[in-house]
C-alpha cells in the first residue's frame, strides 16, 4: 500500500495540492477553524441531553427548559452562515495569490453570491385562524447560507474573483486619481469599473439562468441535477453503495452530501425505520420482514465519528502521527466521539484534499457492504430504534438494534476496519510533511549561506 501511494498517489496529490484555487479553498476552510470548533461544541452540548438523559435533566433543572438556547444561538452564528464565511475567505485568499490585496475582491464576490440567491420565499401566515400561503420578498432559507450551499459558494467565489482580478489588470478599466488622493481611496477607485462589471456579469448570468431553468436559482438547480438520478431509490446493496459513495464524493468537493441527498434518503430511511419499529413492537421474529437500510443504519454502522468514519482517522493519527497531529487530535477527538467531524473535515482539511480521497470515500463503502451483508444475512439484528445522530459509535450500534450486542460488535469491527484503511495514508502524509520540512530547512540553510 505504501509503495502504491508513493508511486501513484503522492505525485498527483502534490501537483493538485499546489493548485492556487485548491490552496485558496483549503486556506479559507482552515481559517474558519474557530467558527467550526465553537459551532461543533455547541451542537455537541445541546444534543448530549438526548444521549445522556441525566445530563439533559440536570441542565434543565439548573438553567430551565430553554437551557440549550445559547448553543442554538452559537450554531446560528457559525454553521448557519458557513457558506458566507467561505465565500469571503476563498475570494480573499485567491485574490492574494494573484498579488491583489483581496479586500475589494471578497466584497465583490460576496455581492455576486447574494444576488444569485432567491429573493422571494414561501411563507405561511395565520390570519383570523386561517392559514394563508404565498410568496414574500426578503425571506431566504438558511439552507442557502449553511454548508448545504457550500459548493455553490465555492464556485461563485472562484469565478467572481477570477473575473474581478483579470479585469483589474486591464489598464483601460483602471481609474487613476492624482497622487494627493489617500491610497485607500485611490485603490478603491482604481478597481471601481472591474468590480461593477463583475457584479453586473453575475447579475446578468443569474437572470438568464433563471429564465433558462424556469425560475430556478443556481443552488437549487445544482441540487436537482445531483439528486434526480436517485429518485428510484430502493432498499438494496447497490443503492446503499451508490448512496454512500455519492455522499462522500460530494463532501470531497465541498458539498454537504447528507444534506443534499436528504430529500431522498430521509423519507426512505424514516419510512423503513418506522416499519421496523412497528414489527419489533409486535414481536415479529422473522428478520426477513425487516428492512436493512432503515432508520439510523448509517449513523450506527457507517458514519463512525461522522461522514467518512473519521473517528478511525483520529485513531490512526494517534497510532501513526501523534506528534504531528497532536493539536488536531485534541481539537477533533472529543467532537468525533459524538459524530461531529467538521473540525477534521475543514481543519485537516479533508475537503478538496486529494491525499485523503481514497480512505475517506472507500472506507465507508467497504463498511457499508459489510454492514448490509451482516444485517441482511441475520448475523446482526436490524435497526429497530431511532437514535440521535450524536450517539457515540458502538453505543449507537447497541441502542439502534434494540440493545442487541451484535449491533455493538458490528460497529466496533467497522471502526477497526476504518482505522486500518486510514493508517497507511496517515503514514504517507507524515512522510510527505517530514520530506517537505527537510527540504525547507535545506533551502533556508542555502539562503543563509
Amino acid at each position: 500500500m505504501m509503495t502504491f501511494i508513493d508511486k501513484y498517489i503522492m505525485p498527483g496529490a502534490v501537483k493538485v495540492g499546489n493548485n492556487r484555487h485548491l490552496l485558496a479553498i483549503r486556506d479559507a476552510l482552515i481559517g474558519m477553524i474557530a467558527i467550526t470548533m465553537i459551532g461543533s461544541f455547541a451542537v455537541l452540548f445541546n444534543n448530549l441531553g438526548q444521549v445522556i438523559k441525566p445530563y439533559g435533566r440536570m441542565m434543565e433543572a439548573i438553567f430551565g427548559p430553554a437551557w440549550n438556547t445559547l448553543g442554538g444561538d452559537i450554531w446560528f452564528g457559525t454553521f448557519a452562515f458557513m457558506t458566507v464565511f467561505a465565500v469571503f475567505g476563498i475570494s480573499y485568499k485567491l485574490a492574494r495569490s494573484y498579488g491583489d490585496d483581496g479586500f475589494e475582491a471578497m466584497l465583490v464576490s460576496a455581492a455576486c453570491f447574494f444576488l444569485l440567491l432567491p429573493q422571494i420565499g414561501n411563507v405561511t401566515l395565520t390570519i383570523d385562524d386561517k392559514a394563508v400561503s404565498g410568496g414574500a420578498w426578503g425571506f431566504v432559507s438558511v439552507n442557502y447560507f449553511n454548508a448545504t450551499a457550500l459548493f455553490t459558494g465555492i464556485v461563485v467565489a472562484l469565478i467572481a474573483t477570477e473575473i474581478f482580478v483579470r479585469l483589474s489588470r486591464v489598464k483601460y478599466l483602471v481609474i487613476k486619481l492624482p497622487d494627493g488622493v489617500p491610497p485607500a481611496v485611490a485603490r478603491s477607485f482604481a478597481k471601481l469599473i472591474p468590480g461593477m462589471a463583475t457584479i453586473f456579469a453575475a447579475g446578468l448570468f443569474g437572470l438568464l439562468f433563471r429564465k433558462a431553468t424556469d425560475g430556478q436559482v443556481l443552488n437549487d438547480w445544482l441540487s436537482k441535477v445531483i439528486v434526480s438520478p436517485l429518485q428510484s431509490a430502493v432498499d438494496s446493496l447497490p443503492f446503499a453503495i451508490l448512496l454512500v459513495f455519492l455522499v462522500h464524493l460530494l463532501w470531497m468537493i465541498g458539498l454537504h452530501g447528507p444534506n443534499i441527498l436528504g430529500g431522498i434518503t430521509t423519507p426512505l430511511f424514516e419510512s423503513s425505520g418506522v416499519k421496523n419499529i412497528d414489527l419489533y413492537a409486535k414481536g415479529v421474529k422473522d428478520l426477513d420482514q425487516y428492512g436493512v437500510l432503515a432508520g439510523s443504519f448509517l449513523d450506527a454502522f457507517v458514519y463512525l465519528g461522522g461522514s467518512g468514519a473519521t473517528l478511525g482517522l483520529i485513531i490512526a493519527m494517534i497510532i501513526a502521527g501523534r506528534k504531528r497531529y497532536k493539536q488536531m487530535i485534541a481539537l477533533g477527538g472529543a467532537p468525533g466521539v459524538f459524530q461531529i467531524n467538521e473540525p477534521i473535515l475543514f481543519g485537516l482539511p479533508i475537503v478538496l484534499n486529494p491525499m485523503w480521497f481514497i480512505p475517506f470515500v472507500l472506507g465507508p463503502v467497504i463498511t457499508t457492504v459489510i454492514s448490509y451483508i451482516a444485517v441482511s444475512s441475520g448475523m446482526v439484528f436490524p435497526i429497530v430504534a431511532k437514535i440521535p445522530w450524536v450517539t457515540p459509535p458502538i453505543v449507537g450500534g447497541f441502542l439502534a438494534t434494540g440493545g442487541h450486542v451484535s449491533g455493538a460488535i458490528l460497529a466496533a469491527i467497522n471502526l477497526v476496519i476504518s482505522t486500518a484503511i486510514y493508517l497507511p495514508f496517515v503514514y504517507a502524509q507524515v512522510k510527505i510533511d517530514t520530506k517537505n520540512k527537510t527540504e525547507l530547512t535545506k533551502d533556508s540553510e542555502t539562503l543563509s549561506v
